[in-house]
């Protein structure tokens, strides 16, 4: 059915044409004062027949030519900046959206950046993995893709190509994964790894100081009056682990204190070994005061098994975890924690892969160790403060018996009061 003009409204400062199609039983409003101003297209113009918007399109629209459009919308220096803004607002109020398969045949390009994770079912919590991907995707160029998988998956031939992706970004998160990244540096393709500090000086490389986090994390603790410890680690073959264990001792060996062999347990990074693994220790008939978790997620199942078996955080006992995950302050307490910079090395890797993709060379190595922080919530009780004010009510307590009958002798006042402390 022919296309119908309904309504024509003059308005003061704006003239609304209405039109309405019956194939689509719709009505189409075109503020055309708004569009001529912005040095847009005439709507006589438009082929309401044509399905597709292409270069063309906008190419009649804009009365330039279909190269000057590819060139605007691929941000030429050869296009004028005011031709640039045109084409781009023409596409952008007409919903044009790039063939990424035509332009990747002319710049030879995929528009896809790999994420290869260690392993995506084992130790890389879903909370992480989805925080990286979120982060990632934010960072990318308009009109780049992501492609997420594991180096596990691709070492097992699984029929993943590299050659299908512009870049690639390596979550490393164990030794294990040296083999794959040495393989993707042979192949020249543009390539950082985050995460982990891996031994080589040739390529980029952003990572997280585990081992200040642990150590950070525990003299907090430390700071607050405890002395008795348990740690749930993370994943035994896991990087990230080992040094915030290490971390975690060389903190407490500096203060002097010793970790019972038995409130040492081996977790997975996962919340349900949090869960496990705190219920070991809460039936061990030695209670530590303080559990430090090796991430958030395992003290999120601790948090759990206390709450279950009746144990009251962080009255009864307090809980440290790490990496500050969206969900640590929404928590009941909410949860003291290590915030791991992750956003800061994503956005340095991200940063250092497109420049090298968009030059197609590279400058200087990078290779950057970003510190993380102790966030301080309500997970864990000042034992310290605890204590002093224990003694301070004693001290008051004996003065005013003192007082009361008039025994002013200072032996007895200090005698009495060394066996009350």
């Amino acid at each position: 059915m022919a296309l119908y003009v309904a309504i024509l409204l003059c308005i003061p400062g704006m003239r609304l044409i209405s039109l309405t199609d019956s194939r689509y039983n719709a009505i189409i409003i075109f503020d055309i004062i708004n569009v001529v101003k912005r040095g847009a297209w005439d709507l006589k113009q438009i082929d309401k027949n044509e399905n597709a918007v292409t270069i063309r399109t906008i190419a009649k629209m804009a009365n330039v030519s279909h190269t000057t459009v590819s060139r605007a919308l691929n941000g030429s220096s050869l296009v004028k900046p005011a031709t640039r803004e045109k084409i781009a607002e023409i596409a952008r109020q007409i919903g044009y959206v790039p063939n990424i398969s035509a332009k990747s045949l002319v710049t030879n390009r995929s528009y896809m950046i790999g994420i290869f994770f260690t392993n995506l079912d084992t130790g890389t919590s879903a909370s992480f993995l989805t925080e990286v991907i979120e982060q990632a995707q934010g960072l990318l160029p308009k009109g780049y893709s992501l492609s997420i998988n594991s180096v596990d998956n691709a070492m097992d031939g699984q029929g993943i190509s590299v050659s299908n992706f512009d870049g690639v970004i390596v979550i490393s998160q164990s030794e294990s994964d040296d083999e794959f990244i040495e393989y993707l540096h042979k192949t020249g393709i543009p390539l950082v790894v985050l995460n982990r500090v891996i031994e080589r000086t040739d390529i980029n490389n952003y990572a997280i100081g585990d081992e200040l986090g642990g150590k950070i994390a525990t003299e907090y603790a430390i700071r607050m009056g405890h002395r008795k410890f348990a740690l749930i680690k993370g994943l035994r073959t896991f990087e990230s682990s080992k040094q915030r264990t290490i971390g975690v001792k060389e903190a407490m060996s500096a203060h002097h204190i010793q970790i019972a062999p038995d409130m040492v347990k081996q977790g997975d990074y996962r919340s349900k070994s949090g869960n496990v693994l705190m219920r070991q220790i809460l039936s061990s008939g030695s209670v530590p005061t303080c559990v430090i978790c090796e991430n958030d997620d395992m003290a999120l199942g601790a948090l759990n098994a206390c709450i279950e078996l009746g144990y009251q955080v962080p009255r009864d006992i307090s809980i440290i975890g790490f990496d500050d995950m969206a969900y640590s302050k929404y928590l009941v307490p909410p949860l003291t924690t290590v915030r791991k910079p992750t956003p800061t090395i994503i956005s340095m890797g991200v940063s250092q892969l497109m420049a090298i993709v968009e030059n197609g060379q590279q400058d200087d190595i990078e290779q950057k160790v970003v510190d993380p922080e102790i966030i301080v919530r309500s997970s864990v009780l000042n034992i310290s403060a605890g204590e002093w004010m224990n003694w301070l009510w004693i001290f008051l307590h004996k003065l005013l018996v003192i007082v009361v009958t008039g025994n002013f002798g200072e032996r007895s006042f200090l005698w009495d009061l060394r066996f009350s402390l």
